[in-house]
C-alpha cells in the first residue's frame, strides 16, 4: 500500500486532538497528502453510530404516553456497532486515501475497541480483535501513538460534559488504561507510548521525531512529498489567465 496509516490512542483527556492537529500540520508542511479522521464517526454512517455509542439509545414514550427509560446497549451489541463503524470507515475513507499514497491520521481505531470493550467492559480481547480484523480486512496502522496518562488526571482536562464512556467510573477508566499499555507491550514494533503528562511541546517532540523517521523509511511517501513540492506553485505564482485567486 502506497500510504502511511497512523493512529492515536489513549484514555479521554490525554491530548490526542491537539497532537493529531500538530501532526497534520507538520505532514502538510512536508508536502504530503494528509487525511485526518476519527472513530467512531469518520463517515456519515459513523456519525449516526457515534451518537448511539456515546449517548445511548434515546428513550421513546411508552404507548400510554408515560416517559420510558433510555435503552442500555448490551456489550455484544456495542462491539458490533463499533465494528460496523470501523468497516465503513475503512471502506469509505481510510483505504482509498492509503491507496493513493496519503498519510491517514485517525483519532482512535481498533485498539480503542480492545481497550474499552475488552479491557473495560470485560469482553474477551480475542473476540473483539477477531471481529474488528474481519470488519477491516486485517488493516492495522503502521504506527500507533499511545498517549498515556493517569485517567484521574486526564479527565480533569475535559471541557465538555462526560459522555457514556467517560462517565463509566474510575475503575473502568483504570482498567482501560491498563489494557492500552498491555496492547503496546504486546506489539512494540507498532506502538510508541508517550508520557502524556508532560508538556504539549514535549509530547509533540517525541511524536515528530518518530514520524520523521517513519517517512524517511518509506520511499513512496518521500517521493510523493518531493513530487508535490516540485510541482507546487511558487509564492509569486499567478493563475495563467491573470485573474485573482
Amino acid at each position: 500500500m502506497a500510504g502511511l496509516f497512523i493512529s492515536f490512542e489513549g484514555v479521554d483527556g490525554v491530548g490526542k486532538t491537539t497532537q493529531v492537529a500538530r501532526l497534520r500540520d507538520h505532514a502538510l508542511s512536508m508536502g504530503l497528502d494528509v487525511v485526518v479522521t476519527r472513530e467512531p464517526g469518520g463517515t456519515p454512517l459513523g456519525k449516526a453510530l457515534r451518537r448511539l455509542l456515546l449517548h445511548g439509545v434515546p428513550a421513546e414514550p411508552n404507548d400510554d404516553g408515560s416517559p420510558a427509560r433510555a435503552a442500555d446497549i448490551a456489550p455484544r451489541t456495542e462491539a458490533l456497532i463499533f465494528a460496523a463503524d470501523r468497516a465503513q470507515h475503512v471502506a469509505e475513507t481510510i483505504l482509498p486515501a492509503l491507496e493513493r499514497g496519503a498519510v491517514v491520521i485517525t483519532d482512535r481505531y481498533l485498539d480503542s475497541s480492545l481497550a474499552y470493550q475488552a479491557g473495560g467492559r470485560e469482553l474477551t480481547a480475542a473476540q473483539i480483535r477477531s471481529l474488528s480484523l474481519w470488519a477491516t480486512n486485517d488493516l492495522l496502522p503502521g504506527r500507533t501513538y499511545l498517549l498515556d496518562m493517569d485517567p484521574a488526571l486526564s479527565h480533569e482536562r475535559l471541557t465538555h460534559s462526560a459522555d457514556r464512556m467517560e462517565s463509566a467510573g474510575d475503575g473502568f477508566q483504570e482498567r482501560t488504561r491498563r489494557a492500552f499499555l498491555d496492547l503496546a507491550q504486546a506489539e512494540p514494533d507498532r506502538f510508541l507510548t508517550v508520557d502524556a503528562s508532560r508538556s504539549i511541546a514535549q509530547v509533540w517532540s517525541a511524536i515528530r521525531a518518530d514520524f520523521d523517521a517513519l517517512v524517511a523509511q518509506e520511499p513512496g511517501i518521500a517521493a510523493t512529498a518531493a513530487r508535490r513540492a516540485a510541482t507546487a506553485p511558487g509564492p509569486d505564482a499567478r493563475p495563467a489567465d491573470g485573474g485573482a485567486r
